[in-house]
Protein backbone atom coordinates (compact mmCIF):
# COMPACT_ATOMS: atom_id res chain seq x y z
CA UNK A 1 0.00 0.00 0.00
CA UNK A 2 1.24 3.47 -1.04
CA UNK A 3 -0.22 4.88 2.85
CA UNK A 4 2.46 3.76 4.68
CA UNK A 5 5.56 6.18 5.28
CA UNK A 6 9.40 5.62 6.18
CA UNK A 7 9.06 3.66 9.56
CA UNK A 8 11.82 6.08 11.50
CA UNK A 9 8.70 8.57 10.21
CA UNK A 10 5.96 8.13 13.43
CA UNK A 11 8.17 7.10 16.75
CA UNK A 12 6.50 4.36 18.33
CA UNK A 13 4.63 4.95 21.35
CA UNK A 14 6.23 4.90 24.85
CA UNK A 15 4.07 1.75 26.49
CA UNK A 16 6.51 0.14 24.19
CA UNK A 17 9.36 1.04 26.50
CA UNK A 18 8.01 -1.47 29.36
CA UNK A 19 8.66 -4.79 26.99
CA UNK A 20 11.75 -6.62 27.59
CA UNK A 21 14.28 -6.29 25.46
CA UNK A 22 16.96 -8.84 24.43
CA UNK A 23 20.26 -8.74 26.95
CA UNK A 24 22.43 -5.76 25.22
CA UNK A 25 25.88 -6.59 24.13
CA UNK A 26 29.35 -5.15 25.76
CA UNK A 27 30.45 -2.03 23.45
CA UNK A 28 31.97 -3.47 20.39
CA UNK A 29 30.66 -6.27 20.58
CA UNK A 30 27.73 -8.03 18.47
CA UNK A 31 24.70 -9.46 20.94
CA UNK A 32 23.92 -12.68 20.59
CA UNK A 33 20.81 -14.25 19.24
CA UNK A 34 18.04 -14.64 21.77
CA UNK A 35 15.97 -17.68 21.73
CA UNK A 36 12.71 -17.53 19.51
CA UNK A 37 10.00 -17.06 21.51
CA UNK A 38 7.68 -19.34 22.42
CA UNK A 39 3.98 -19.26 21.07
CA UNK A 40 2.28 -18.13 24.04
CA UNK A 41 5.08 -15.55 24.69
CA UNK A 42 4.44 -14.23 21.46
CA UNK A 43 0.41 -14.79 21.71
CA UNK A 44 0.62 -12.12 24.24
CA UNK A 45 2.38 -9.80 22.52
CA UNK A 46 0.09 -9.84 19.68
CA UNK A 47 -2.84 -9.39 22.01
CA UNK A 48 -1.19 -6.27 23.85
CA UNK A 49 -0.29 -4.76 19.89
CA UNK A 50 -4.03 -5.43 19.05
CA UNK A 51 -4.90 -2.76 21.70
CA UNK A 52 -2.08 -0.11 21.30
CA UNK A 53 -2.01 -0.30 17.32
CA UNK A 54 -2.57 3.57 16.70
CA UNK A 55 -1.37 6.02 13.80
CA UNK A 56 -2.46 4.23 11.23
CA UNK A 57 -0.05 1.80 8.83
CA UNK A 58 3.00 4.02 9.36
CA UNK A 59 2.53 4.21 13.40
CA UNK A 60 1.85 0.35 13.36
CA UNK A 61 5.05 -0.38 11.38
CA UNK A 62 7.12 1.84 13.70
CA UNK A 63 5.47 -0.05 16.72
CA UNK A 64 6.34 -3.54 15.19
CA UNK A 65 9.84 -2.20 14.30
CA UNK A 66 10.90 -0.91 17.26
CA UNK A 67 9.34 -4.06 19.35
CA UNK A 68 10.78 -6.80 17.33
CA UNK A 69 13.39 -5.48 15.33
CA UNK A 70 14.87 -3.51 18.27
CA UNK A 71 14.05 -4.12 21.49
CA UNK A 72 13.19 -7.99 21.42
CA UNK A 73 15.46 -9.04 18.54
CA UNK A 74 13.20 -11.74 17.73
CA UNK A 75 13.40 -10.58 13.31
CA UNK A 76 16.51 -8.87 11.43
CA UNK A 77 16.13 -5.87 10.06
CA UNK A 78 16.46 -6.96 6.64
CA UNK A 79 14.24 -9.89 6.98
CA UNK A 80 11.58 -7.76 8.77
CA UNK A 81 11.47 -4.88 5.73
CA UNK A 82 11.48 -7.64 3.35
CA UNK A 83 8.03 -9.08 4.78
CA UNK A 84 7.11 -5.43 4.62
CA UNK A 85 8.21 -5.61 0.86
CA UNK A 86 5.73 -8.22 0.02
CA UNK A 87 3.04 -6.77 1.88
CA UNK A 88 3.52 -3.46 0.41
CA UNK A 89 2.69 -4.99 -2.68
CA UNK A 90 -0.48 -7.06 -2.02
CA UNK A 91 -4.16 -5.16 -1.75
CA UNK A 92 -5.14 -5.11 1.67
CA UNK A 93 -4.03 -3.51 4.93
CA UNK A 94 -0.61 -3.90 5.14
CA UNK A 95 0.12 -3.81 8.74
CA UNK A 96 -2.11 -6.22 9.75
CA UNK A 97 -0.67 -8.45 6.83
CA UNK A 98 3.00 -7.96 8.34
CA UNK A 99 1.98 -9.05 11.54
CA UNK A 100 0.38 -12.22 9.96
CA UNK A 101 3.53 -12.77 8.24
CA UNK A 102 5.59 -12.64 10.91
CA UNK A 103 3.23 -14.46 12.93
CA UNK A 104 3.49 -17.29 10.26
CA UNK A 105 7.15 -17.40 9.91
CA UNK A 106 7.87 -17.48 13.42
CA UNK A 107 5.12 -19.95 14.77
CA UNK A 108 3.72 -21.87 11.34
CA UNK A 109 -0.11 -21.13 10.65
CA UNK A 110 -1.42 -20.78 14.19
CA UNK A 111 0.84 -18.16 14.55
CA UNK A 112 0.04 -16.54 11.57
CA UNK A 113 -3.87 -16.62 12.88
CA UNK A 114 -2.94 -15.32 15.82
CA UNK A 115 -1.00 -12.06 15.00
CA UNK A 116 -3.46 -11.75 11.74
CA UNK A 117 -6.72 -11.70 14.56
CA UNK A 118 -5.26 -10.45 17.11
CA UNK A 119 -4.51 -7.16 14.95
CA UNK A 120 -7.97 -6.92 14.45
CA UNK A 121 -10.93 -8.01 17.38
CA UNK A 122 -9.27 -5.38 19.96
CA UNK A 123 -10.78 -2.99 17.07
CA UNK A 124 -13.72 -4.57 16.66
CA UNK A 125 -14.88 -5.23 20.05
CA UNK A 126 -14.14 -1.53 20.95
CA UNK A 127 -15.77 -0.35 17.77
CA UNK A 128 -18.85 -2.30 18.44
CA UNK A 129 -19.26 -0.44 21.65
CA UNK A 130 -18.57 3.32 19.86
CA UNK A 131 -21.19 2.18 17.48
CA UNK A 132 -23.78 1.14 19.23
CA UNK A 133 -23.22 4.52 21.09
CA UNK A 134 -23.66 6.19 18.29
CA UNK A 135 -26.78 4.77 16.74
CA UNK A 136 -28.69 4.47 19.78
CA UNK A 137 -27.63 8.16 21.62
CA UNK A 138 -25.96 9.68 18.15
CA UNK A 139 -29.02 12.75 18.79
CA UNK A 140 -28.08 13.06 22.52
CA UNK A 141 -26.84 17.01 22.38
CA UNK A 142 -23.38 16.34 23.47
CA UNK A 143 -22.81 13.42 21.41
CA UNK A 144 -23.64 15.78 18.88
CA UNK A 145 -21.44 18.05 19.60
CA UNK A 146 -18.38 16.15 19.65
CA UNK A 147 -19.35 14.63 15.94
CA UNK A 148 -19.68 18.11 14.62
CA UNK A 149 -16.49 19.41 15.46
CA UNK A 150 -14.88 15.49 14.31
CA UNK A 151 -16.40 15.55 11.24
CA UNK A 152 -14.28 18.95 9.99
CA UNK A 153 -11.30 17.27 11.38
CA UNK A 154 -11.93 14.45 9.21
CA UNK A 155 -11.93 16.06 6.20
CA UNK A 156 -8.66 17.64 7.04
CA UNK A 157 -7.39 14.29 7.63
CA UNK A 158 -7.93 13.19 4.50
CA UNK A 159 -6.78 15.98 2.62
CA UNK A 160 -3.51 15.38 4.88
CA UNK A 161 -3.09 11.26 3.23
CA UNK A 162 -3.51 13.27 0.07
CA UNK A 163 -1.03 14.80 0.35
CA UNK A 164 1.24 12.53 1.90
CA UNK A 165 0.63 9.75 -0.61
CA UNK A 166 0.47 12.34 -3.46
CA UNK A 167 4.15 13.80 -2.75
CA UNK A 168 5.63 10.47 -2.51
CA UNK A 169 3.77 8.98 -5.87
CA UNK A 170 3.24 12.02 -8.26
CA UNK A 171 7.05 12.22 -9.34
CA UNK A 172 6.94 12.52 -12.89
CA UNK A 173 4.54 14.06 -15.74
CA UNK A 174 3.13 10.45 -16.09
CA UNK A 175 2.08 9.61 -12.85
CA UNK A 176 0.76 13.58 -11.88
CA UNK A 177 -1.39 13.08 -15.58
CA UNK A 178 -3.11 9.63 -14.21
CA UNK A 179 -3.60 11.32 -11.01
CA UNK A 180 -5.88 14.18 -12.78
CA UNK A 181 -7.74 11.58 -14.71
CA UNK A 182 -8.66 9.76 -11.97
CA UNK A 183 -9.93 12.83 -10.23
CA UNK A 184 -12.41 13.90 -13.39
CA UNK A 185 -13.56 10.31 -13.75
CA UNK A 186 -14.51 9.89 -10.26
CA UNK A 187 -15.84 13.37 -9.89
CA UNK A 188 -16.95 14.44 -13.24
CA UNK A 189 -18.15 11.29 -14.99
CA UNK A 190 -18.89 9.25 -11.99
CA UNK A 191 -16.92 6.16 -13.21
CA UNK A 192 -16.88 2.98 -10.55
CA UNK A 193 -14.02 2.46 -8.34
CA UNK A 194 -12.72 -1.05 -9.69
CA UNK A 195 -12.68 0.57 -13.56
CA UNK A 196 -10.61 3.45 -12.38
CA UNK A 197 -8.12 1.06 -10.87
CA UNK A 198 -7.98 -1.37 -14.08
CA UNK A 199 -7.57 1.67 -16.20
CA UNK A 200 -4.89 2.67 -14.08
CA UNK A 201 -2.87 -0.64 -14.05
CA UNK A 202 -2.72 -0.57 -18.01
CA UNK A 203 -2.08 2.51 -18.41
CA UNK A 204 1.11 2.14 -16.45
CA UNK A 205 1.98 -1.39 -17.92
CA UNK A 206 1.47 0.45 -21.35
CA UNK A 207 3.95 3.38 -19.95
CA UNK A 208 6.40 0.99 -18.51
CA UNK A 209 7.24 -0.02 -22.25
CA UNK A 210 6.97 3.40 -23.95
CA UNK A 211 8.02 5.78 -21.18
CA UNK A 212 10.06 3.70 -18.73
CA UNK A 213 11.68 6.37 -16.44
CA UNK A 214 8.10 7.59 -16.02
CA UNK A 215 7.37 4.81 -14.07
CA UNK A 216 10.30 4.07 -12.57
CA UNK A 217 8.74 5.19 -8.67
CA UNK A 218 9.79 3.16 -5.52
CA UNK A 219 8.03 2.98 -2.37
CA UNK A 220 10.21 4.73 0.10
CA UNK A 221 9.53 3.00 3.43
CA UNK A 222 12.85 1.38 4.18
CA UNK A 223 13.84 2.56 8.27
CA UNK A 224 17.65 3.71 9.21
CA UNK A 225 20.02 0.70 9.41
CA UNK A 226 21.39 -0.32 12.98
CA UNK A 227 23.77 -2.34 14.38
CA UNK A 228 21.01 -4.22 16.68
CA UNK A 229 22.93 -7.58 16.87
CA UNK A 230 22.14 -11.02 16.05
CA UNK A 231 18.21 -11.64 16.05
CA UNK A 232 16.39 -14.61 16.48
CA UNK A 233 15.63 -15.32 13.05
CA UNK A 234 18.49 -13.54 11.17
CA UNK A 235 19.58 -11.89 7.38
CA UNK A 236 20.56 -15.69 6.54
CA UNK A 237 18.68 -17.74 9.34
CA UNK A 238 17.59 -20.49 6.94
CA UNK A 239 13.82 -20.67 6.51
CA UNK A 240 12.03 -22.73 8.71
CA UNK A 241 10.35 -26.25 7.17
CA UNK A 242 7.17 -24.73 7.27
CA UNK A 243 8.44 -22.06 4.90
CA UNK A 244 9.65 -23.57 2.02
CA UNK A 245 7.15 -23.67 -0.89
CA UNK A 246 5.83 -26.55 -2.34
CA UNK A 247 3.30 -26.78 -4.77
CA UNK A 248 1.09 -29.24 -3.13
CA UNK A 249 0.79 -27.08 0.20
CA UNK A 250 0.11 -23.75 -2.55
CA UNK A 251 -3.04 -26.21 -3.31
CA UNK A 252 -3.78 -26.84 -0.59
CA UNK A 253 -4.13 -23.45 0.96
CA UNK A 254 -5.87 -22.17 -2.19
CA UNK A 255 -8.61 -24.30 -1.97
CA UNK A 256 -9.09 -24.07 1.89
CA UNK A 257 -8.97 -20.08 0.99
CA UNK A 258 -11.94 -20.61 -1.40
CA UNK A 259 -13.76 -23.31 -0.24
CA UNK A 260 -13.79 -21.11 3.22
CA UNK A 261 -14.65 -17.86 1.64
CA UNK A 262 -17.47 -19.95 -0.84
CA UNK A 263 -18.74 -21.91 2.27
CA UNK A 264 -19.28 -18.78 4.30
CA UNK A 265 -20.94 -16.73 1.25
CA UNK A 266 -23.14 -19.92 0.31
CA UNK A 267 -24.71 -19.88 4.43
CA UNK A 268 -25.57 -16.61 3.94
CA UNK A 269 -26.86 -17.30 0.50
CA UNK A 270 -29.33 -20.10 1.98
CA UNK A 271 -30.10 -18.67 5.59
CA UNK A 272 -31.28 -14.96 3.76
CA UNK A 273 -30.89 -15.44 0.44
CA UNK A 274 -28.91 -13.51 -2.18
CA UNK A 275 -30.08 -10.02 -2.27
CA UNK A 276 -30.49 -9.80 1.39
CA UNK A 277 -27.92 -7.15 3.10
CA UNK A 278 -25.95 -9.75 4.67
CA UNK A 279 -25.02 -11.75 1.58
CA UNK A 280 -24.69 -8.71 -0.06
CA UNK A 281 -22.03 -7.74 2.62
CA UNK A 282 -19.82 -10.60 2.06
CA UNK A 283 -19.85 -10.61 -1.69
CA UNK A 284 -19.41 -6.65 -1.24
CA UNK A 285 -16.79 -6.41 1.27
CA UNK A 286 -14.84 -9.37 -0.61
CA UNK A 287 -14.40 -7.16 -3.81
CA UNK A 288 -13.60 -3.98 -1.85
CA UNK A 289 -11.17 -6.27 -0.18
CA UNK A 290 -9.28 -7.18 -3.39
CA UNK A 291 -9.07 -3.57 -4.41
CA UNK A 292 -7.65 -2.24 -1.23
CA UNK A 293 -4.42 -1.00 -3.31
CA UNK A 294 -3.27 2.78 -1.83
CA UNK A 295 -4.38 1.71 1.69
CA UNK A 296 -7.90 2.44 3.44
CA UNK A 297 -8.09 5.35 1.89
CA UNK A 298 -8.21 4.39 -1.67
CA UNK A 299 -11.35 2.03 -1.58
CA UNK A 300 -13.10 4.36 0.75
CA UNK A 301 -14.56 6.04 -2.66
CA UNK A 302 -15.64 2.79 -3.63
CA UNK A 303 -16.99 2.03 -0.17
CA UNK A 304 -18.88 5.08 -0.68
CA UNK A 305 -20.50 4.25 -4.44
CA UNK A 306 -21.62 0.93 -2.82
CA UNK A 307 -22.31 1.20 0.75
CA UNK A 308 -23.88 4.85 0.64
CA UNK A 309 -24.92 4.95 -3.24
CA UNK A 310 -25.76 1.82 -4.25
CA UNK A 311 -27.55 0.08 -1.70
CA UNK A 312 -28.24 2.67 0.63
CA UNK A 313 -26.80 1.27 4.19
CA UNK A 314 -25.95 4.61 5.70
CA UNK A 315 -26.06 8.18 4.78
CA UNK A 316 -23.44 10.36 3.54
CA UNK A 317 -23.06 12.43 6.88
CA UNK A 318 -22.92 8.63 8.62
CA UNK A 319 -20.17 7.72 6.24
CA UNK A 320 -18.27 10.74 7.55
CA UNK A 321 -19.47 9.82 10.88
CA UNK A 322 -17.89 5.91 10.32
CA UNK A 323 -14.68 7.44 8.70
CA UNK A 324 -14.16 9.53 12.02
CA UNK A 325 -14.89 6.51 14.95
CA UNK A 326 -12.78 4.49 12.49
CA UNK A 327 -9.79 7.34 13.03
CA UNK A 328 -10.19 7.33 16.77
CA UNK A 329 -9.68 3.50 17.85
CA UNK A 330 -6.36 0.84 17.31
CA UNK A 331 -6.00 -1.36 14.53
CA UNK A 332 -6.12 -0.97 10.53
CA UNK A 333 -8.21 1.69 9.47
CA UNK A 334 -10.02 -0.17 6.91
CA UNK A 335 -11.87 -0.90 9.91
CA UNK A 336 -14.25 1.29 8.72
CA UNK A 337 -15.99 -1.35 6.61
CA UNK A 338 -17.29 -3.03 10.34
CA UNK A 339 -18.88 0.21 11.03
CA UNK A 340 -20.34 0.60 7.55
CA UNK A 341 -21.65 -2.79 8.53
CA UNK A 342 -22.45 -2.40 11.67
CA UNK A 343 -25.08 0.76 10.34
CA UNK A 344 -26.13 -0.85 7.62
CA UNK A 345 -27.52 -4.07 9.78
CA UNK A 346 -28.67 -1.56 12.86
CA UNK A 347 -30.54 0.78 9.52
CA UNK A 348 -31.88 -2.21 7.80
CA UNK A 349 -33.27 -3.92 11.10
CA UNK A 350 -32.38 -7.12 9.49
CA UNK A 351 -33.52 -9.44 12.46
CA UNK A 352 -35.98 -7.02 13.41
CA UNK A 353 -37.13 -3.78 15.91
CA UNK A 354 -36.25 -5.36 18.93
CA UNK A 355 -32.77 -6.94 17.97
CA UNK A 356 -31.29 -3.68 16.39
CA UNK A 357 -27.81 -4.13 18.43
CA UNK A 358 -27.39 -8.00 17.26
CA UNK A 359 -28.58 -6.75 13.77
CA UNK A 360 -25.85 -4.37 13.82
CA UNK A 361 -23.12 -6.56 15.48
CA UNK A 362 -23.73 -9.93 13.09
CA UNK A 363 -23.57 -7.45 10.01
CA UNK A 364 -20.26 -5.93 11.21
CA UNK A 365 -19.06 -9.28 11.66
CA UNK A 366 -19.65 -10.52 8.23
CA UNK A 367 -18.35 -7.22 6.67
CA UNK A 368 -14.53 -7.66 8.76
CA UNK A 369 -14.68 -11.57 7.85
CA UNK A 370 -15.87 -11.07 4.09
CA UNK A 371 -12.95 -7.74 4.05
CA UNK A 372 -9.53 -9.81 5.89
CA UNK A 373 -10.00 -13.13 4.65
CA UNK A 374 -8.33 -12.50 1.46
CA UNK A 375 -5.04 -10.76 3.50
CA UNK A 376 -4.68 -14.30 5.52
CA UNK A 377 -4.95 -16.57 2.36
CA UNK A 378 -2.67 -14.10 0.07
CA UNK A 379 0.18 -14.18 3.63
CA UNK A 380 -0.33 -18.22 3.56
CA UNK A 381 -0.32 -18.91 0.03
CA UNK A 382 2.96 -16.12 -0.58
CA UNK A 383 4.98 -15.97 2.17
CA UNK A 384 7.27 -19.81 1.46
CA UNK A 385 7.09 -18.06 -2.10
CA UNK A 386 8.67 -14.77 -0.82
CA UNK A 387 10.86 -16.79 1.84
CA UNK A 388 12.52 -18.84 -1.17
CA UNK A 389 14.14 -15.44 -2.35
CA UNK A 390 15.67 -12.36 -0.01
CA UNK A 391 15.77 -10.50 -3.04
CA UNK A 392 14.10 -6.97 -2.15
CA UNK A 393 10.90 -7.13 -4.16
CA UNK A 394 9.85 -3.53 -6.53
CA UNK A 395 6.41 -2.62 -7.19
CA UNK A 396 5.41 -2.58 -11.09
CA UNK A 397 4.72 -0.62 -13.54
CA UNK A 398 1.11 -1.40 -12.67
CA UNK A 399 0.69 -0.74 -9.39
CA UNK A 400 2.71 3.05 -9.85
CA UNK A 401 -0.03 3.57 -12.39
CA UNK A 402 -2.69 2.32 -9.53
CA UNK A 403 -0.71 4.29 -7.04
CA UNK A 404 -1.18 7.36 -8.79
CA UNK A 405 -4.72 7.14 -9.11
CA UNK A 406 -5.19 6.56 -5.61
CA UNK A 407 -3.94 10.31 -5.24
CA UNK A 408 -6.88 11.84 -7.65
CA UNK A 409 -9.46 9.41 -6.05
CA UNK A 410 -8.79 10.19 -2.43
CA UNK A 411 -8.86 14.12 -3.57
CA UNK A 412 -12.36 13.51 -4.86
CA UNK A 413 -12.95 12.16 -1.26
CA UNK A 414 -11.79 14.99 0.85
CA UNK A 415 -14.14 17.16 -1.81
CA UNK A 416 -16.97 14.91 -1.19
CA UNK A 417 -16.75 15.09 2.71
CA UNK A 418 -16.03 19.15 2.71
CA UNK A 419 -18.83 19.16 0.43
CA UNK A 420 -21.29 17.16 3.50
CA UNK A 421 -19.88 18.79 6.11
CA UNK A 422 -20.24 22.69 5.21
CA UNK A 423 -23.27 22.35 3.43
CA UNK A 424 -25.13 19.44 5.50
CA UNK A 425 -28.71 20.65 3.93
CA UNK A 426 -27.02 21.05 0.33
CA UNK A 427 -25.78 24.12 -1.47
CA UNK A 428 -28.92 25.72 -1.29
CA UNK A 429 -28.46 25.63 3.03
CA UNK A 430 -27.02 26.94 5.53
CA UNK A 431 -23.00 26.93 5.31
CA UNK A 432 -21.20 26.01 8.26
CA UNK A 433 -18.74 28.46 9.25
CA UNK A 434 -17.90 26.47 12.63
CA UNK A 435 -17.03 23.39 10.93
CA UNK A 436 -15.14 25.41 8.65
CA UNK A 437 -13.21 26.75 11.36
CA UNK A 438 -12.70 23.78 12.87
CA UNK A 439 -11.15 22.19 9.93
CA UNK A 440 -8.70 24.60 9.14
CA UNK A 441 -7.35 24.12 12.83
CA UNK A 442 -6.94 20.59 12.11
CA UNK A 443 -5.14 20.78 9.31
CA UNK A 444 -3.34 23.65 10.98
CA UNK A 445 -2.31 21.28 13.05
CA UNK A 446 -1.60 18.51 10.83
CA UNK A 447 0.45 20.07 7.95
CA UNK A 448 2.17 23.14 10.54
CA UNK A 449 2.55 21.14 13.15
CA UNK A 450 2.77 17.91 12.47
CA UNK A 451 0.24 16.60 15.23
CA UNK A 452 -0.88 13.04 15.71
CA UNK A 453 -4.29 12.18 14.03
CA UNK A 454 -6.01 10.85 17.21
CA UNK A 455 -4.67 14.74 19.04
CA UNK A 456 -6.56 16.35 16.26
CA UNK A 457 -9.74 14.06 16.44
CA UNK A 458 -9.94 14.50 20.05
CA UNK A 459 -9.22 18.23 20.12
CA UNK A 460 -11.81 18.89 17.21
CA UNK A 461 -14.32 16.59 19.38
CA UNK A 462 -13.77 19.22 22.49
CA UNK A 463 -13.73 22.64 20.24
CA UNK A 464 -17.34 20.86 18.88
CA UNK A 465 -18.95 19.82 21.87
CA UNK A 466 -17.77 23.50 23.22
CA UNK A 467 -19.47 25.14 20.54
CA UNK A 468 -22.68 23.08 21.08
CA UNK A 469 -22.79 24.30 24.72
CA UNK A 470 -22.33 27.80 23.44
CA UNK A 471 -24.87 27.70 21.52
CA UNK A 472 -27.17 26.20 23.91
CA UNK A 473 -26.57 29.26 26.96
Amino acid sequence: MTDSTALGAVAPPSSAATAPAAPAAPAGEVAAAPPLPGFWQAFAYWLRLGFISFGGPAGQIAIMHAELVEKRRWISEQRFLHALNYCMVLPGPEAQQLATYLGWLMHRTRGGLAAGMLFVLPSLLILLGLCWVYMAFGQVPAVAGVLYGIKPAVTAIVVAAAHRIGSRTLRSTATRAIALLAFVAIFALALPFPLIVLTAGLLGLLGARLAPAQFAVGAAHGARVQALGSAAIDDHTPSPPHARFRWARFARVLALGLGLWLLSLALLVQWWGWDSTLAQMGWFFTKAALLTFGGAYAVLPYVYQGAVEHFQWLSPLQMVDALALGETTPGPLIMVVSIVGFIGGWSQALLGPDALLLAGALAATVATFFTFLPSFVFIFLGGPLIESTHGKLQFTAPLTGISAAVVGVIANLALFFAWHVLWPQGLGGRFEWPALAIGLLAGLALFRFRQGVIAVVLGAGLAGLAWQLLGRL
